[in-house]
């Protein structure tokens, strides 16, 4: 198990750095990631380079048997490459430069950020790439956290080279992008610019192209260093840190170039899904590359710095998502970082040695999860969801784009469908249409506008052997160049689904909800009640639901009816379809239904893909997870539950039987066989 945090000793005296080895003992920490920011310190002008103070701070970790996961330190250039090279820098869409004084100032495609960064790499990776000392490479930090997008002329210059490679011809461009459309037709790449600022809407498909190039530079920035790492003999696995549901880097391309998957995941304490978020993360990050153990490379022992209102942990919070991360897939356990900082814009933000001391709570807590994790042993993940969650950066793209209609938040309805997973204790895999197969049982994909002939085939060959899909609305709309398909609206999963759509049917007043647990069944006002066309009833089992969004109008083509719409632009119309296709069947939901309703309806397809929790019958504070032979049990909640679990306690290798459960706790548990759970009060669980 690797625990550890980003250590900055370039920010700190030299007479500080013993007392951090020993600190770092002292908590159980065998890993840091080391340099990630210190290319100033490194090369503090051109041509001049000081790596003595590094081959000190690497000696002295070695030598307290502190593991180095070394960085290249090309995340920020220090100031004199900007003042004397102007073209490094990135620009926004009305051309205007980033400037230094912050970070990540820096354009992706400009060769000549490229030149002198690989020039850094290469004088770390010629030093270091045989040290005892050094177990990993960590290349850049968080490609595009803070620069979605460059526009710049170092930017104009690659996408047009971006545009030759992937289409050849301008005819060829033109095609994919529908240019007879407003008289758009491009003679020669050299007339194509980013899209920079402009009076009205740019094309869709230029757009789509654009976040596509977007992501690939700054993978193209990443594959560089790996390069350069590989060239002088690098044998240590090669990351960089993700950052979860991160839209401009489409993840899902970058996974197979990395060794291991890294990421970075911040949980808000005053989000009131956080807990189903943070889990929506890491099952994100560990179906990124299935059967490979993660590393969780930061997160916060308290409070951040860069939200509006910051507040820290509650006692035993940083236990619970740290087991969160290791029940889904984690091997390593890290923070940002190591010493609070002095200065600088993140000397709010906590770390693992606060800036009060070891004298604190923080402290304490960071030294007993040390110790704790330093004991446990962890098996493989396995394949262990049967349910797939369909999540795709492409989609994601096109479906937020504008001129559709209405605005949809793709990752808040991807998180809404989730919630309703996770709530039942199901094991969730989130990944492309193209990867479903059938190891699943179960796929739900919300809105999946843009759909991919692979993609569509994969779900086809999922339902015709068995399996049991659920397609939310406006899914299957446009090709991969953003374009309708020939023959209709739901021109591939139609015969699947049983069903032929004629119109959208946008419910004024809709929108797509929000990531941070909104959703679009959160509305309110006259939109929630129905008025002004604002919402669409149906009835479910009984109860009345209202749907948002859309009421799409359909026709059932071999589809049996579940629900049809009783008010709304679309009354009379299916809200709920559900067809038997080969061996398996398919649903499609119309509209997106209100929480009760989502929640029934994933609860329906549950039950008919005969998918099981990995315990059941848990109260809603505890949430379970499996990697393999090992079961985790997290209470999140403020009371004490007592669980029955049969199966061995995998710290303490005794049985289980009845255990308490304390609040914001965690139970490891190997191989339970049955297992259940009541919640009672906290005091009546002390009596036991």
């Amino acid at each position: 198990m690797l625990y550890g945090a980003d250590y900055n000793p370039d920010q700190w005296p030299e007479e500080v750095w013993d007392d951090d080895v020993r600190l770092m003992r002292e908590a159980g920490v065998n890993i840091v990631s080391l340099g990630i920011f210190a290319w100033s310190r490194i090369q503090p002008a051109e041509g001049v380079w000081d790596f003595d103070w590094l081959d000190r701070v690497i000696d002295k970790l070695h030598a307290g048997g502190i593991q180095v996961n070394l960085a290249t330190a090309t995340a920020s250039p220090p100031p004199w490459v900007s003042a004397r090279y102007p073209d490094t820098l990135p620009a926004d869409e009305s051309g205007a430069s980033y400037w230094p004084g912050s970070r990540q100032h820096f354009a992706p495609s400009s060769p000549t950020y490229r030149r002198l960064a690989g020039e850094v790499v290469r004088r770390l990776a010629e030093r270091y790439v045989d040290h005892p000392a050094v177990v990993m490479w960590h290349v850049g930090n968080e490609f595009g956290c803070h620069l979605w997008a460059d526009y710049s002329d170092a930017a104009r210059d690659a996408y047009r080279g971006w545009l030759r490679a992937r289409y050849g011809t301008t005819e060829r461009l033109n095609e994919a992008w529908g240019t007879n459309f407003w008289s758009q037709r491009y003679g020669s790449f050299d007339e194509v610019f980013p899209p920079r600022k402009a009076p009205y809407s740019h094309n869709p498909s230029s757009m789509l192209d654009f976040r596509r190039f977007t992501s690939d530079m700054l993978l193209e920035c990443y594959l560089m260093e790996r390069e350069i790492l590989l060239a002088a003999g690098a044998t240590q696995p090669i990351t960089t840190n993700f950052m979860g549901p991160f839209k401009p880097a489409d993840y899902s391309k970058w996974a197979p170039f990395m060794d291991v998957i890294a990421d970075d995941c911040y949980p808000d304490p005053a989000n009131p899904d956080r807990v189903r978020d943070a889990a929506f993360q890491r099952d994100l990050i560990r179906s990124l590359k299935p059967g490979v153990p993660w590393i969780l490379m930061e997160q916060a022992t308290d409070a951040v710095n860069w939200r509006p209102a910051n507040p820290g942990k509650q006692p035993g919070v940083l236990l619970v998502e740290t087991a969160q991360s290791i029940a889904r897939g984690a091997d390593g356990i890290m923070f940002f970082q190591w010493r609070q900082s002095r200065a600088g814009s993140e000397k709010f933000h906590s770390a693992m040695l606060p800036h009060a001391g070891t004298d604190t709570r923080t402290w304490r807590e960071v030294t007993e999860l040390g110790s704790r994790l330093g004991s446990l042993s962890l098996p493989a993940p396995g394949r262990d969801a049967r349910v797939a969650l369909v999540f795709d950066w492409e989609n994601w793209w096109a479906v937020e784009e504008r001129d559709h209609p209405v605005d949809i938040d793709y990752l808040a309805l991807s998180l809404q469908w989730y919630g309703a997973l996770h709530k039942r204790g199901l094991m969730v895999d989130i990944i492309p249409p193209e990867r479903v197969d059938d190891g699943y049982d179960l796929a739900i994909a919300p809105a999946l506008y843009l759909l991919r002939e692979d993609g569509a085939a994969a779900l086809t060959r999922f339902v015709e052997g068995g399996g049991t899909l659920l397609a939310g609305p406006f899914t299957d709309v446009v090709d991969e160049h953003d374009q309708f398909r020939a023959g209709g609206f739901l021109a591939q999963l139609g015969p699947v689904l049983g069903v032929r759509l004629e119109n959208f049917g946008a419910l004024a007043g809709a929108h797509g909800g929000s990531a941070g647990g909104m959703g679009v069944g959160a509305q309110s006002g006259p939109a929630a009640r129905g008025e002004h066309g604002g919402s669409a009833g149906f009835v479910l089992d009984g109860a009345p639901v209202r749907g948002t969004l859309v009421a799409e109008v359909v026709e059932a083509v071999g589809a049996d009816v579940v629900a049809s719409f009783t008010d709304g632009p679309s009354a009379g119309f299916p809200a709920v379809t559900r067809h038997a296709y080969g061996r398996g069947e398919a649903w499609y939901v119309t509209t997106m239904p209100d929480a009760a309703g989502l929640d029934a309806l994933a609860g329906a397809v549950v039950d008919a893909s005969g998918v099981t929790p990995v315990v059941a019958d848990l109260p809603a504070d505890v949430e379970v997870a499996r990697r393999g032979d090992l079961v985790t049990l997290i209470n999140h909640g403020d009371e004490a539950v007592w669980i029955e679990v049969d199966g061995t306690d995998a710290e303490s290798g005794v049985d289980i039987g009845g255990r308490r459960l304390d609040a914001r706790s965690v139970l490891f548990a190997l191989s339970p066989e049955t297992a259940s759970a009541r919640t009672e009060r906290a005091d009546a669980v002390a009596t036991r």
